[in-house]
């Protein structure tokens, strides 16, 4: 746990009171802004390390912030960033790509590298770092991560496929269109739980308004009719177990998917 004057040395995060706990965060965003601003790394790490998740995160939310509010910062940033990826500690590896994928949500470029070698990093919760940040930064600054995604979707390692099919299911959940020639790529693929996660994120962007006429539109486009009939089963499945969030009820989307030509 972090040392902090106010904090009780065993408690969590979230069992400190709401006061408190924005002492903490402003004492954490003081200790990594002076940090960055003087190159002493090594004060970073008791925070990118810490064994509670909610302090791992509020160090790579500060970074973002000091991104956000001052650019210049960013050789200092990635000089930090790259000392910390050394780590043979999964924690510090997956805290950076979760600072990095803050950056990334205004500024991808710089940040590229940590993605690249995330992806393949021996340990999950750093790949599952990866495709969080994926999502995140696909709400913000999707171009370059939907390019970025494109070059993995073939792999040869099934796993990378089904990972990139997954980070890019949230920028669909409200443009579905921006995913969907991604998704159409894979869908020839013979592994199974690419093939299921491929099904699975076609349900997941087809319920919220507007996007289940642009999702059926496209797929019944698509070659492998049979994934797409597999597909249609998944929409309108989802638009059961989503019913409190839906645009359509179930009968509605049923409906809706009937009256077009699915045989094609």
């Amino acid at each position: 746990m972090c040392a902090l004057p106010f904090r009780h040395i065993q408690m969590a995060f979230y069992d400190n009171s709401k006061e408190d706990r924005v002492l903490i965060v402003a004492e954490i965003d003081r200790i990594i802004a002076a940090a960055v601003a003087d190159g002493t790394i090594g004060n970073l790490l008791p925070y990118f390390s810490d064994e509670d998740t909610y302090i791992r995160k509020t160090a790579y939310l500060s970074i973002g912030k000091l991104y956000k509010n001052d650019p210049g910062l960013l050789p200092q940033l990635l000089k930090a960033l790259q000392q910390l990826f050394t780590s043979a500690e999964p924690k510090v590896r997956q805290t950076v790509v979760n600072a990095a994928g803050e950056i990334g949500k205004y500024n991808f470029d710089p940040v590229v590298s940590y993605f690249d070698t995330g992806l393949f990093d021996e340990h999950h919760s750093v790949r599952n770092a990866v495709i969080g940040s994926m999502k995140k930064i696909g709400e913000k600054n999707p171009v370059p991560i939907l390019e970025w995604s494109r070059k993995y979707l073939h792999h040869e390692d099934k796993e990378i496929r089904r990972e990139i099919c997954h980070g890019i299911e949230l920028r669909g959940r409200t443009h579905p269109q921006d995913i969907l020639p991604l998704l159409k790529e894979l869908q020839h693929d013979k592994t199974r739980r690419v093939r299921w996660t491929l099904v699975h994120v076609i349900g997941q962007i087809a319920y919220k308004k507007g996007c289940l006429e642009t999702v059926m539109a496209d797929i019944l486009q698509w070659e492998n009719q049979a994934l797409v009939q597999d597909a249609i089963a998944e929409i309108i499945d989802v638009h059961h177990r989503y019913r409190n969030f839906s645009y359509y009820t179930q009968d509605e989307a049923r409906a809706y998917i009937s009256g077009l030509d699915t045989t094609t």
